[in-house]
């Protein structure tokens, strides 16, 4: 089966030269936008409403005429810097907190005829330098203070604390217009063909994979988009991860249509955070991962009271989730949005409403230029209704993998009745109305709370382990807010390494979403009749793994420690009746986490910073935080403190 964007039926065209079997009707295309550059979209709207606000991070505001002011003196002063010129097709690392600054930089970065890549503060420095490297990063820019304590081997700049002075244009007050030639040293930033970003995803070798998507990919997936509503007079959120190209939707579907960016300052927002930030600042666009999204949807968050229009995307999402929110908000535009990296964010889309069932939600049809297309393992359209791997064509695909040749032509494939194609991995069904849903994937990658994961990535980190011979890694409980992350160990001869010291190896060479959640060790891994590694038999094992088995027996728990294990143990589906549980052990993570201080603010009336709950990760420890907390908020509770003291 064929399927393409668009508003009016045509007849079915077939996806290859050989006869197609029966198809349901396919969309035609609508007519192609004009390819863009993002950098002539920014200024398409500097130039005709120049006092329009464009982003707003905490306090700090930027109108589109300074936020393309500041991005061109930037620009210039990043092609004249003494002590590294950035030349046009350098490619060049940006390592910044997500803030104003973030979305100057990327502006300025292209201006200068640079591709962007973007670094998460977060992550390992191994990872960092191995993405540094696969990209052939010339310069690293960002914070003085992040590029000070990542320590990075190659050449960095700190980026200019405050904004620089405007620098002179030629011509009008904006030379750079749509489909025009840059100001900056003759550049040619409006080129939509060029890459603006590298954004790297987990790679099945061991190492991460750079994905290269060019300017035409975003603009035409951002720019009046008809699978969600976004206008001037919407503010967009901005809380994702640089690195997760969700950020490139909360960005730049913003500025693509003269909306606002609203920058959550908090780095690692709790649930309650982001109500309040969603609150402030009067949001009403936001994308949530499918996991988070079910997160909000069983608290009936406050915030959808607040929003317009939420995208959810990552993994399957549940009909009981979003049939709550639709009922208790109605009039939320609801979006299922579907696709790799590769397709540029989103390939597919489904407007959710009460009418789908009880079952998984469908990932719809193409959407802002893809096509989808339903093929057996041979290239051939599937009957309907039969399932078959989802390959996408159209205008958003990326150019490739940076520096991986092989992999490139292995999954980008020019489909001799189709065009280039992107190989998804997915399996779907088409439905007559020409509907896609989704039915898992035809090889072992895995999505956890969003993240796109190769299980081989964790296992090669894991065989590295001098006290590791052998690996496995599975998801249990997948498809669900608890899904985590385990991993089998077959320990090599010799003492074995407790897990948490393994986790805590891990830690220092993953991302924190690629450390397992729960690490045990077998005596060998299953195998299937014909020798590879039996993941059905890992996946029926994982419900029961939980890492060290031999514990000393339990200390009585306070009343205070006690109520912290009952939050800790509808959070994580198990009883916790440990003083000294440590929650990642246990199989806590960050998204469990957000629940948790969640509800401690709903039980005990406290609030905990995720940074705090990470830093006090045992029953013991938080139940002391609460007590502080409990402690600083009722002064009645200070015999010492006089009644009329200014002490609040």
């Amino acid at each position: 089966m064929t399927a393409t964007t668009s508003r009016q039926p045509a007849a079915p065209q077939p996806a290859t030269s050989q006869p197609a079997p029966s198809q349901a009707t396919p969309a035609r295309p609508g007519p192609p936008r004009p390819a863009t550059a993002l950098t002539a979209l920014a200024v398409r709207h500097a130039e005709r409403d120049p006092d329009a606000l464009a982003v707003v991070d905490g306090d700090t505001t930027l109108t589109y005429g300074r936020l393309v002011r500041e991005a061109r003196a930037l620009a210039a002063h990043l092609r004249a810097n003494r002590a590294y010129q950035v030349a046009p097709g350098d490619r060049v690392a940006l390592l910044t907190s997500r803030s104003a600054r973030t979305v100057v930089a990327q502006l300025a970065l292209w201006w200068a005829g640079a591709v962007c890549v973007p670094l998460d503060p977060a992550q390992p420095r191994p990872r960092t330098e191995a993405m540094i490297a696969d990209a052939e990063v010339a310069l690293t820019v960002g914070d003085a203070k992040l590029l000070d304590s990542a320590a990075l081997t190659g050449p960095v700049l700190a980026l200019p604390e405050e904004p620089l002075p405007e620098q002179p244009l030629p011509g009008d007050e904006f030379a750079d217009r749509a489909g025009g030639a840059d100001a900056v040293d003759g550049t040619d930033a409006s080129d939509p063909d060029r890459a603006a970003f590298i954004m790297f995803t987990s790679g099945s070798t061991g190492r991460p994979k750079g994905v290269a998507v060019p300017h035409r990919a975003i603009a035409e997936l951002v720019t009046a988009p008809d699978y969600v509503t976004v206008t001037a007079r919407d503010r967009v959120l901005f809380h994702s991860p640089m690195t997760f190209d969700a950020s490139t939707f909360e960005v730049w579907a913003a500025l693509a249509n003269g909306a606002a960016v609203v920058v959550c300052t908090e780095q690692r927002p709790s649930l309650e955070d982001l109500a309040r930030h969603v609150e402030r600042h009067g949001v009403t666009v936001a994308f949530f991962t499918t996991a988070l999204f079910h997160q909000l949807a069983a608290r009936r968050s406050r915030l959808f009271a607040q929003l317009r229009s939420v995208v959810v995307g990552g993994e399957a999402m549940a009909a009981e989730p979003a049939r709550a929110v639709l009922t208790a908000f109605p009039w939320l535009e609801l979006v299922n949005g579907y696709g790799p990296t590769e397709a540029t964010t989103f390939a597919t889309a489904h407007r959710v409403t009460a009418r789908d069932g009880d079952g998984p939600i469908p990932i719809g049809r193409p959407v802002a230029g893809a096509t989808a297309h339903v093929l057996d393992a041979d290239g051939r359209p599937v009957p309907d209704g039969e399932r078959g791997e989802l390959w996408i064509g159209g205008s958003r695909l990326a150019h490739g993998y940076t520096g991986l040749p092989a992999l490139t032509a292995e999954r980008f494939v020019d489909h001799p009745g189709a065009g280039r194609l992107y190989r998804t991995g997915d399996i779907v069904s088409v439905r007559p109305d020409g509907v896609l849903d989704y039915h898992g994937r035809n090889d072992d990658q895995v999505k956890v709370r969003g993240f796109r994961i190769e299980p081989a990535e964790i296992e090669h980190a894991l065989r590295l382990q001098p006290d590791v011979a052998d690996a496995a890694v599975t998801v249990d409980r997948a498809g669900t807010p608890e899904a985590r992350l385990v991993a089998f160990a077959v320990p090599a001869p010799g003492p074995v390494a407790p897990a948490a010291a393994l986790r805590e190896r891990l830690a220092a060479v993953l991302p924190a979403h690629l450390v397992p959640d729960v690490i045990t060790t077998v005596e060998r891994l299953p195998l299937t009749p014909s020798g590879k590694v039996d993941r059905r038999a890992l996946a029926d094992r994982a419900h029961t793994a939980g890492g060290d088995a031999a514990e000393p027996p339990a200390a009585a728990m306070t009343p205070l420690e006690q109520a912290v294990a009952e939050v800790w143990s509808r959070a994580l589906g198990s009883e916790v009746t440990r003083a000294d549980a440590d929650f990642l052990a246990l199989g806590g993570h960050s998204l469990l986490a957000l629940a948790v201080t969640d509800d401690l603010r709903e039980d005990l009336g406290v609030e905990l910073a995720l940074a705090d709950f990470f830093a006090a990760p045992t029953v013991a420890a938080q139940a002391a935080l609460v007590e502080r907390a409990l402690l600083a908020a009722h002064s009645d509770l200070h015999p010492e403190t006089p009644e009329h003291s200014d002490d609040h």
